[in-house]
């Protein structure tokens, strides 16, 4: 039975929110090779995947919204003057990020609980639009060539792998907990929530 409704939607959308907050906010995993990493696009990321292209893309603007005023951007930042910094093109990616990544999945629905399909999803959302905005706004902010940007960038895409890889593993066994949240919801019910 699909139980889909606004409410639930706008609780999943908060909670998700949350969930990448709380993921941007722990400390960076050290990998002993230079390159800290953090989490942020781990959740980024599994919002789209479990939540589809508009409920992640909606849940990450919340996040970015709210980080504005919270201390909730990686390493506990906050503040508008994030978008006009060297790292502002990853944060302008990360809802268009969760919406394709959210798109190819819900695209596919059948295929939500497959890891191949859905990490193959993630990989390509995260280097499509998040290692591709990011480098160019900091290769613009910094006044770096774009073959310094994206040689910058390269640096994270091991991290990257490896968060899609638990991403995969995180939403496919949500999906197969909870088939509803990938469930076009039926017309019956949508007349039902407009006449409520």
């Amino acid at each position: 039975m699909n139980r889909r409704t606004p409410t639930t939607d706008v609780a999943l959308i908060a909670g998700f929110a949350a969930l990448i907050a709380v993921c941007a906010i722990l400390p960076d995993i050290k990998t002993g090779i230079g390159v800290p990493y953090s989490l942020q696009t781990f959740g980024v990321l599994l919002a789209g995947a479990v939540l589809g292209p508009v409920r992640g893309f909606l849940c990450v603007v919340l996040y970015l919204v709210a980080g504005l005023v919270l201390p909730i951007y990686s390493g506990g930042a906050s503040g508008i003057s994030h978008y006009s910094g060297v790292t502002a093109g990853y944060l302008v990616a990360f809802p268009i990020a969760a919406a394709l990544c959210g798109f190819l999945v819900y695209r596919n629905r059948n295929n939500a609980t497959q890891f191949a399909f859905v990490f193959t999803c993630g990989l390509l959302s995260s280097f499509l639009v998040v290692h591709t905005l990011g480098p160019l706004n900091l290769a613009w902010r910094a006044d770096l060539s774009l073959k310094e940007a994206f040689s910058f960038d390269a640096a994270y895409f091991p991290g990257d792998i490896a968060k899609n890889v638990v991403m995969a593993l995180v939403a496919t066994a949500v999906h197969k907990a909870f088939p509803d949240l990938a469930a076009r919801r039926r017309p019956a019910e949508v007349e039902e929530t407009s006449a409520a």
